[in-house]
């Protein structure tokens, strides 16, 4: 049986774009700043290890537009925004999430477990 963070980092990785994407839409953010707000909504299991490799393929995808800023006494910064697909893909995504969501708890919710040690 899978542990129960195993088990999160599965069901996470089907939705960490929607939840990237999400976190653009408050504003244009580089991976680090998109991993601090996961993490203040509480997906605090996601890495900027696992951030970006996800940004390139969604940017190849057409799913986020690019620009550079300058940074504080570092190198210019590589700000994500979603592009018009990727707001279309965002939209979809939640509305297949919510119904994949519902059907696990129509399954899941009606259970009584009772813990056994």
């Amino acid at each position: 049986m899978a542990t129960s963070e195993s088990r999160r980092t599965e069901l996470l990785r089907g939705v960490l774009d929607l939840c990237l994407l999400a976190v653009m839409e408050e504003g244009p953010a580089y991976g680090y700043e998109m991993t601090k707000r996961l993490r203040a909504r509480g997906l605090s299991i996601v890495s900027e290890g696992s951030v970006y490799p996800l940004l390139g393929r969604m940017e190849r995808e057409g799913l986020v537009d690019t620009y550079r800023a300058p940074s504080n006494g570092g190198p210019p910064r590589k700000y994500y925004r979603p592009s018009r697909e990727g707001r279309r893909t965002l939209s979809a995504g939640i509305a297949e999430w919510r119904a994949a969501r519902d059907a696990v708890d129509a399954v899941l919710g009606p259970v009584e477990v009772e813990v056994v040690q």
